[in-house]
């Protein structure tokens, strides 16, 4: 790993590319140069296609999908693990199904396609693999715990692998992105039981949640952070961008862990 990246005659798997974050990082990879595979559940159903991508099929809850969809990449240079789902509701009220299905969708999924990649990317003496992660494993909120802990779990991956594949020229990092407008707001899924105890308090979260979104950086800014981590000579562990990412971080360090939660509450309207 010790120069820069070229694009040209890569090959990059995305997924999750038919719209959001993955789309805009498969665009900013074409741009530059790469192949590019996106994957989506309903590759003939994508509405506004990225020009320049071959879509293939992709559920992360089936194995055999994921089998699937690697064999057809073929040697895959740049992976980048996006597709996910965002989930909210209060711990005591999550059902296990679903809490099992996002940990399916969100880690073992993408767990599953980084190891079908990264045997072709050690025997080349190159590869990257970017997991698409969320400040939030950084900064965790009351009533997104299931999310917070899938997205934590992929960085932890991330982090722990890192080590494991550099003599090979394989870098893995993880991007964690603030706020973003993608309109994933009203795709996420959200657990809330009649009658809850906690509804008054949910229901400002996720106000507070949703106009930080609307306000929040465009799925460009984040493609061009992948794309950095991407061609990075040396990719660091973790890039942030978003939601004022350097000072907040820099915050962290510096406060108390008690205090940086109080932070993070009240930013979604929690006292």
């Amino acid at each position: 790993m010790s120069a820069p990246w070229p694009g040209a005659g890569r090959t990059a798997l995305v997924t999750g590319a038919s719209s959001g974050i993955g789309a805009a990082v498969a665009a900013a990879l074409v741009a530059r140069g790469y192949r590019v595979v996106g994957t989506s559940r309903s590759p003939k159903t994508v509405t506004g296609p990225v020009p320049g991508v071959e879509y293939v099929e992709l559920d992360l809850t089936d194995n055999a999908s994921i089998e699937a969809c690697a064999a057809a990449a073929g040697e895959v240079d740049v992976l980048v693990n996006n597709a996910g789902e965002s989930q909210n509701g209060p711990i005591e009220e999550l059902p296990m199904e679903a809490v099992e299905r996002l940990f399916r969708l969100n880690v073992f999924g993408a767990v599953r396609l980084t190891q079908l990649v990264l045997p072709g990317m050690r025997a080349r003496g190159h590869g990257r693999v970017v997991m698409v992660g969320s400040m939030l494993a950084s900064f965790p909120l009351a009533y997104r715990s299931s999310y917070v802990a899938s997205k934590a779990a992929i960085k932890g991956f991330a982090h722990a692998a890192r080590r494991e594949v550099a003599p090979y020229g394989v870098g893995i990092t993880t991007v964690e992105p603030g706020s973003i407008r993608t309109g994933i707001s009203e795709r996420r899924t959200q657990y809330l039981a009649d009658g809850s105890p906690f509804e008054a308090e949910y229901r400002t979260m996720l106000a507070a949640l949703n106009a930080n979104e609307a306000n929040g950086i465009s799925a460009g800014q984040v493609a061009a952070t992948v794309v950095r981590a991407v061609e990075a000579a040396r990719p660091k562990p973790l890039y942030a961008v978003g939601s004022n990412a350097p000072a907040v971080f820099a915050l962290r360090r510096l406060l108390p862990r008690a205090a940086v939660e109080r932070m993070v509450a009240r930013r979604h309207g929690l006292r």
